[in-house]
């Protein structure tokens, strides 16, 4: 799908909406930003919406808030880098709700993974019990967030 401007007005203002003071946003108030009446907004965001380039939307709850406020990076070397075993950690880190999100990285470690916990000891008896314990994996190192300097989730826009 080719884009032109109006479309990266409204995916620019579409990804906005990560932050606390967006939140939502109507269409007629995304209308107004991109310099569109309504109807055409609407069209053009159900275009995008199927040419994929939009991939969905989803409310971001304030870890903290809810009482999760232990965050650690975990980096897992495997015994073997072969694509059955990548995909059978891939398999099992899936159903781990303490990870929230898992990357196939290149470099020192196989795979990158962020976890979440209402306190260290519950993350840290998952990591022992679950992490270091699966069948292919050979070593894990943690490192613990102190705090979020930049989040920006999506892509730079033009």
């Amino acid at each position: 799908m080719d884009l032109d401007a109006t479309d990266w007005k409204i995916l620019r203002e579409l990804q906005r909406l990560h932050s606390p003071q967006e939140g939502r946003l109507t269409n007629v108030e995304l209308a107004s930003r991109v310099s569109l009446s309504p109807r055409p907004c609407l069209r053009r965001v159900q275009a995008l919406e199927k040419a994929g380039v939009i991939a969905g939307y989803r409310a971001l709850p304030d870890a903290a808030a809810l009482g999760f406020t232990v965050t650690l990076f975990a980096f897992a070397g495997l015994k073997s880098q072969a694509e059955a075993e990548l995909r059978a950690v891939t398999a099992l880190v899936a159903q781990w709700p303490w990870v929230r999100e898992a990357y196939a990285i290149s470099g020192e470690a196989d795979f990158r993974l962020k976890l979440v916990a209402r306190g260290l000891p519950s993350l840290q008896n998952d990591i022992i019990r679950d992490l270091t314990s699966a069948p292919n994996v050979e070593n894990v190192t943690t490192t613990l967030m102190l705090r979020v300097a930049k989040y920006e989730p999506g892509v730079p826009i033009p």
